[in-house]
């Protein structure tokens, strides 16, 4: 369980000195120091850290030679520190990263899930510990999207599957082991008490943790945007910030914009797909001290297509030559490009990632011997994570990872269980991770000898259409589903899936094998196989 420390415990820890600054005082202050004992708190022989970011969500300011930082006083602020290559910044006890100090001397307005206690005046001086670590030049990092649990069975099936399995991967990993995990929002599925145990179980993953705020991580009773994060600030920080790691800077921004509408005279609350101006003024000053040639990801739990006013985001982040953007929330997977219709200036196209969602398709589906649902999602993709490679040239491998299945299972073959000799049947295939520079082929081959040798393969062409098998699926578990689990959502249309057809060779009775074959964008071959079985035809009952 996360540990909420009382106020004086989590000064202590982050080396904020309690004495209260003068209320006339116009600035916040503090120190970013080297922590050589990672304890949090700064003894005589520990030295400031010059040239440290450390921000108050909307701008940034840069420690002196003796590590010494200051901000404009503000009634309401967090202040943090930016973590910087080659260090590290203070972990909770369920370890998501605490690099941040929350002024709320009053505490949060009374909410229903419960926001910050009272901190009391502003402290003397709020000191923020890094402590040293090697990072290499290629990154490798965990992304989970939507966990989203309602309740601790759903958390509980959670750590049974992605939770586990993403551990015992890290713990045996083939090639660079991830060094740090994201959730990409909607951290919880509307219930805030979740918050503390659903961090519990990504900590057993063994890594730092760093959260996005999504559309059900806020408190809807609020009064405004910003109260609506509450909840969500009393349990992990900021919902902007940065970080640096590795060959990498990461930029994490809250693109959930709460708002409420009068309907037959109720207050009812509702979100959109927006950067705010708080969101936008972090990003402005934080990007500006990031140099050119550097490697920037940003991450949001809403699509950057989705997202109103994406072309400001866009316009920042074409100053460098080397971008990715990350988002989750659609509980189906795509890679897309965006450009300048999007507001994006380079020629290059951004790269656009929405990641596989840990809840799939919201814990729906026939369950199974564990009492476990399936819970593919809305493009017959099935839940999982996703490993994301940073190379120090600025290029990327990006990994997706199927639950209860190896590393291997990167597409499934759609078609008929059997076919007449010489009939024309259409197969699809869904390449869960396919992007635009997929290419996928099929063929069938016959029960002959070296077949496999010698039939050529046959183009596939990608389409815009709903995962045919998960049509099939969510159609038969409505026959037999009656109230025992949840039922399956509405198929949508699929981004990474392709068609052909081929024809059944003349072998009645017997069992042939369609293979397909996807090449992805770093050349690699993955493959599936299934068997198609040959129907003898029908004898004329006339004869």
């Amino acid at each position: 369980m996360r540990i909420i420390l009382p106020l004086a415990a989590a000064a202590a820890w982050l080396g904020v000195v309690l004495a209260a600054q003068d209320p006339s005082a116009e600035f916040a202050q503090g120190v970013v120091f080297e922590d050589q004992d990672a304890d949090g708190t700064r003894d005589p022989a520990e030295p400031g850290l010059p040239g440290m970011r450390v921000s108050d969500g909307l701008s940034i300011t840069v420690t002196d030679a003796e590590g010494s930082w200051q901000l404009p006083r503000a009634d309401t602020a967090i202040y943090f520190v930016i973590q910087p290559r080659g260090f590290r910044t203070l972990r909770s006890a369920n370890g998501t990263p605490f690099f941040y100090y929350t002024h709320r001397p009053d505490g949060s307005p009374p909410l229903r899930y419960p926001g910050v206690s009272p901190t009391g005046p502003l402290p003397e001086s709020i000191d923020f510990g890094l402590t040293r670590q090697a990072e290499p030049d290629d990154l490798r990092l965990m992304l989970f999207g939507d966990t989203q649990p309602r309740d601790l069975k759903e958390i509980d099936w959670m750590d049974r599957t992605v939770v586990e399995e993403a551990k015992r991967e890290n713990e045996n990993p083939k090639g660079t082991p991830a060094a740090f995990g994201v959730t990409l929002g909607d951290v919880v599925f509307d219930h805030l008490d979740m918050f503390e145990p659903l961090a519990a179980s990504l900590s057993r993953i063994g890594l730092p943790w760093w959260m996005v705020l999504g559309n059900h991580d806020v408190n809807y009773d609020a009064a405004d945007d910003d109260g609506a994060n509450e909840s969500y600030v009393r349990n992990f920080g900021p919902v902007n910030y940065s970080f640096d790691w590795g060959p990498a800077h990461f930029l994490v921004l809250d693109n959930v914009e709460v708002y409420w509408k009068n309907e037959n005279g109720k207050r009812n609350a509702d979100y959109r797909a927006r950067f705010d101006e708080q969101a936008l003024a972090f990003a402005r000053a934080d990007l500006a001290l990031v140099p050119e040639g550097s490697t920037v990801v940003a991450l949001m739990h809403i699509s950057l297509g989705s997202t109103t006013n994406r072309a400001e985001l866009l316009g920042l982040l074409s100053r460098f030559s080397h971008t990715l953007s990350i988002a989750a929330h659609a509980h189906a997977t795509w890679q897309e490009d965006l450009g300048a219709k999007d507001g994006w200036t380079r020629a290059e196209p951004h790269r656009h990632i929405v990641n596989v969602t840990a809840c799939g398709g919201w814990w729906t589906g026939q369950p199974d011997e564990r009492g476990i649902p399936h819970a593919t999602m809305t493009d017959g993709a099935p839940l999982g994570w996703a490993l994301l490679t940073l190379r120090a040239d600025g290029s990327y491998v990006y990994d997706f990872r199927a639950a209860g299945m190896p590393a291997t299972a990167q597409l499934a073959i759609r078609a008929p269980e059997s076919a007449l000799p010489g009939e024309e049947f259409t197969l699809h295939v869904n390449v869960f991770a396919g992007s635009p520079e997929t290419v996928v082929d099929m063929r069938v081959i016959p029960p002959l000898p070296t077949a496999e040798k010698r039939v050529p393969w046959e183009a596939m062409e990608r389409v815009l259409a709903p995962d045919p098998w998960f049509a099939a699926r969510r159609a038969a578990e409505e026959l037999v589903r009656g109230d025992r689990w949840r039922k399956m959502p509405e198929p949508g249309d699929v981004k990474h899936l392709w068609k052909g057809t081929l024809l059944a060779p003349a072998f009645p009775g017997e069992l042939v094998t369609i293979e397909a074959r996807a090449r992805d964008r770093e050349g690699r071959l993955w493959t599936a196989t299934r068997s198609l079985r040959i129907a003898a035809p029908a004898l004329d009952s006339n004869r």
